[in-house]
């Protein structure tokens, strides 16, 4: 059965080493950096919970018990509707604004389950550890995140090149209880309950100690997060910082000091191949896809919706040029929307695996679409915002001023709009577009999916340029040089 929220706040309070700020966080569920966002996921378990979403975020699974959907290899288009239905009920709860929710990783799981060839090597086989980990992993309905990039220390080197043998994570020892592993992974999103480590980079033949995957929980001995900046720490109040204050779902570095991995932990040993191919060649990645495509159509939409309310607080809902921009906005949150439902459309079989998955020539163009269309959409809500973005008063309390407040009343207000209803908008506007909460996520979704060198190339590898190849071929053989196509006679 799916977890309710109180039991995945319970389950946070294992004794997990993060540092935010120069201090360790003895409790995320009451530390002010981390507290509240960790209410914002548990309301997401709740949700399964509530007769009136339970049926479509949770399936039967072969137990009998009934686990989130995500966690479900998708058998035909049929669940891959159902599946991106219940990713569209946890995005629209976040606003869009949690990328790495439970259903993320969970998806991903569910895509090493049903490749589970990929993941016998020739001197590992991690195929039963990976039936294991899926079935323990959903029947718990626990919360796992993942972290498969590497330091950006010099990435003109191999790992095995690098100054120091300890800067990206590796295999240092191999004992009766399992593997001995060393370094660090960088940008760890999310607070979960138990990681997923690995590296999506292809790694040279000779990196076969750095060829790894394993999952371990939070409060392993000797694994250590360092966490970024909170923007939940220096929220003042949800009234002014709406988003930041319940969605800032932390990054952190991932650092492990000979950190044992039980050997039924461990997805992936010294395998260079196997390494890369379990995200790739398994249904994996684009089961990612599937959930972070339907989380950004869920934004933009949010982004869109913020863009008509400030066009009508300032009266300007119907002037063209404003018009001409709302529609705009409006056929990016179209052209996001149809090619999630295009993908699941033109869905294909997992090659030499179990199950169906999301078209990966759509899904690849996604990834690229996404990237380029986020800034031009937080870029045309800014323009018709205009300065009053800028003039706010520094707190809500302003409002409640006696002397301040009819002040504001009389000057910070529209057609239809009191001032309170004027500021709480552009104080939601702010946190969306300008704060430095609205500034990672700016930067997040330009590398969501990876650097563009990492995803462009894909839509080449996965659109078929061979097909494209064929059509343009086929209109040049279509006519010969002839001197009549000169006008001559």
């Amino acid at each position: 059965m799916t977890r309710t929220g109180e039991q995945y706040l319970d389950a946070s309070r294992d004794g997990r080493e993060i540092w935010q700020d120069g201090e360790p966080v003895k409790d995320l569920t009451r530390n002010r950096a981390f507290r509240d966002t960790a209410r914002s996921i548990a309301h997401l378990y709740d949700l399964t919970h509530q007769t009136e979403f339970a049926p479509t975020l949770t399936v039967g699974s072969p137990s009998g018990d009934r686990i989130h959907r995500a966690f479900h290899i998708a058998r035909d288009y049929e669940d891959l509707v159902a599946r991106r239905k219940a990713h569209k009920i946890w995005a629209e709860a976040t606003f869009g604004f949690l990328g790495r929710s439970p259903d993320y990783m969970a998806s991903g799981l569910a895509g090493f389950a049903a490749l589970p060839e990929v993941f016998a090597g020739a001197e590992f086989d991690g195929r039963d550890n990976v039936a294991e980990h899926h079935r323990r992993m959903s029947t718990g309905d626990l919360y796992q995140a993942f972290t498969i990039t590497n330091p950006q220390i010099d990435r003109t080197k191999a790992a095995s090149e690098q100054e120091e043998d300890d800067l990206y994570l590796r295999v240092v020892k191999e004992t009766d209880a399992g593997i001995v592993v060393r370094g660090a992974k960088m940008i760890g999103t999310a607070a979960a309950f138990e990681v997923v480590v690995g590296t999506i980079e292809p790694r040279a033949p000779k990196d076969v100690e750095y060829a790894l995957s394993f999952s371990i929980p939070l409060d392993t001995s000797g694994l250590r997060f360092v966490s970024r900046t909170s923007y939940e720490a220096s929220a003042r109040s949800v009234f002014d910082n709406p988003l930041s204050s319940r969605f800032d779902e932390n990054d952190s570095l991932l650092v492990c000091d000979d950190v044992v991995v039980p050997w039924d932990r461990v997805l992936v040993y010294r395998d260079v191949d196997a390494s890369l191919r379990q995200w790739w060649a398994t249904p994996t990645y684009n089961n990612f896809v599937h959930q972070s495509a339907t989380r950004f159509w869920t934004k933009l939409e949010f982004l869109t919706g913020l863009a008509i309310l400030i066009a009508k607080a300032k009266n300007t809902y119907g002037l063209p040029a404003v018009q001409i921009q709302i529609g705009r906005l409006m056929s990016w949150v179209n052209i996001a929307r149809s090619m999630l439902i295009a993908a699941g459309t033109e869905f294909v079989p997992v090659p030499g695996g179990e199950g169906v998955m999301i078209n990966p020539e759509i899904a690849s163009a996604h990834r690229a679409m996404a990237g380029d269309i986020c800034p031009k959409a937080v870029a045309e809500v800014k323009l018709l915002a205009g300065g009053g973005l800028i003039q706010l008063p520094a707190s809500g309390y302003d409002l409640l001023h006696p002397e301040l407040g009819p002040v504001l009343a009389k000057y910070v207000r529209s057609p239809g709009h009191s001032a309170e209803a004027r500021i709480k908008l552009l104080k939601l506007t702010w946190d969306a577009l300008g704060s430095d909460f609205a500034s990672r996520h700016k930067q997040y979704e330009r590398f969501y999916h990876g650097a563009p060198h990492v995803y462009l190339p894909a839509v080449v590898r996965d659109g078929r340029p061979d097909l494209s190849e064929q059509l343009t071929q086929s209109c040049l053989d279509g006519y010969e040089l002839d001197d009549s196509m000169y006008g001559a006679s």
